[in-house]
């Protein structure tokens, strides 16, 4: 999201995706065995021990509901307040779902899953029990005093990445007239206190590095949640005009990505026009389009579960000024150095370094008539000359910012990730402030 001129970059291999409708099953999403292969992959990590993650409860009001990252990746299950063992002594996987419930099946589209021989078909899982043995399980895990792992962070839902959800509830821990844990830290309390002599272990670590290499599968909806989210951008481009307001293009954009059956919006809307452009993550969108502005438009849909993240800047008339032509045609020379130095087995710091090469080819070469812009064009490349650790974006897949990182690795197949460069004219913000600090 942090970019001026966004799109995601793959490394792997990428399938075709059908069309579909929003809110759905795991098993609508994947086959059984996607998920069973990466609940595999958790017992070889964690050996003897066991794993416990907990599902999502039902939302707080009339909305639909979506399970957490965590759970979603390693069962598929859409079910409120599911929980799940994972064996890796047994290399068995039990599944704990509440019981059918009449009154609500009547009210909506029919049976939830629930302890059964359906559950056992759809998720793939080795045994389906109802909720109320979960306790008894816990208890003969602790009776063995085995290891057991489970989440530590707090859990993701929508429009949120990892960091999002740990912050709010470190602050409302240390906020006096609150003071509540995350579901997931009370969880680690109760377990404790079940299981004294148990080590409980963060499982987020193995998880997070298990998501951070996508399947095939998985980059067939990354790629086709990127798809949505360019018609979006584009029906947004033809809709624009002078008068207009942000939040206008905001919403040609969730038609189409409801209209493609996107459960809602990878993060919120960053719309900007004029001045709004200098601030990466301006979400406002209530000012109106003038003449002569460009529009940073930075969307993307939450399509099954997995997210991405694509930014355009276009003029609001449909026409560059030449200055404004200048500015975006030294960026995009500068950033499709970046894109094309990227490739498979190298580190972040050396897709860099040669990108880094080409910009000063192109910095000699380049006609600048504007000494802000090519101020601009020559900070942006100083950034990456001077960078000591690198750093081209964030991973994306379940979230936006998805876990897993990506500085430190080099670039192996089914790792993807945003290219985010960003090239500001701090002219910019010293009119925002100047109006800002005007007399009204």
């Amino acid at each position: 999201m942090r970019c001026v001129i966004g799109v995601l970059a793959a490394v792997g291999l990428l399938a075709a995706f059908p069309a579909a409708q929003p809110v759905f099953r795991g098993s609508e999403i994947f086959p059984p065995e996607e998920f069973a292969a990466r609940r595999a992959n958790v017992m070889a990590h964690i050996g003897d021990a066991a794993a416990i993650v907990l599902g999502a409860t039902e939302p707080p009001g009339e909305m639909p509901f979506r399970q957490n990252s965590q759970f979603f990746y390693l069962v598929g299950v859409v079910e409120p307040r599911a929980s799940v063992i994972i064996d890796g002594r047994t290399k068995k996987t039990t599944l704990f779902l509440q019981p059918r419930n009449e009154q609500r099946e009547r009210s909506m589209v029919g049976p939830a899953l629930s302890p059964g021989p359906e559950a056992l078909k759809s998720s793939g899982v080795d045994e389906t029990l109802p909720r109320t043995d979960f306790t008894q399980a816990v208890a003969a895990l602790a009776s063995e005093r085995r290891t057991i792992f489970t989440p530590f962070g707090a859990e993701v839902l929508g429009s949120q990445s990892f960091g999002d959800p740990s912050r709010l509830w470190a602050a409302n821990k240390q906020d006096p007239w609150d003071g509540r844990d995350s579901r997931e830290a009370t969880f680690v309390t109760k377990l404790k206190a079940a299981a004294p002599q148990s080590e409980i272990r963060n499982l987020d670590p193995i998880v997070n590095a298990l998501r951070a290499v996508k399947s095939p599968r998985e980059i067939a909806l990354i790629r086709e949640a990127t798809r949505i989210a360019g018609l979006g951008l584009m029906e947004a481009m033809r809709d624009a005009r002078p008068g207009m307001y942000e939040y206008e293009l905001q919403a040609d954009a969730e038609f189409v990505f409801k209209k493609h059956g996107a459960l809602g919006a990878s993060y919120f809307a960053l719309i900007a026009t004029g001045t709004n452009t200098y601030y990466t993550h301006y979400h406002r969108n209530t000012a109106r389009l003038a003449d002569g502005d460009l529009v940073q438009f930075d969307y993307a849909p939450d399509y099954k579960y997995y997210q991405s993240d694509v930014t355009r800047v276009f003029p609001a008339n449909g026409t560059f000024t030449p200055r404004q032509r200048e500015f975006y045609g030294i960026y995009l020379k500068l950033y499709q150095a970046l894109m094309t130095s990227i490739n498979v087995h190298v580190t972040v710091r050396d897709v860099i370094g040669e990108a880094v090469k080409k910009m000063d080819a192109i910095m000699a070469s380049y006609r600048f008539t504007d000494e802000a812009i090519k101020g601009a064009a020559v900070r942006f490349v100083d950034r990456y000359r001077n960078s000591r650790a690198g750093s081209l974006g964030h991973n994306v897949g379940l979230e936006v910012h998805d876990v897993g990182g990506l500085q430190a690795a080099t670039l192996e197949p089914g790792r993807i990730f945003t290219i985010e460069p960003q090239m500001r004219l701090e002219e910019k913000r010293q009119i925002r402030r100047a109006v800002e600090g005007a007399p009204h």
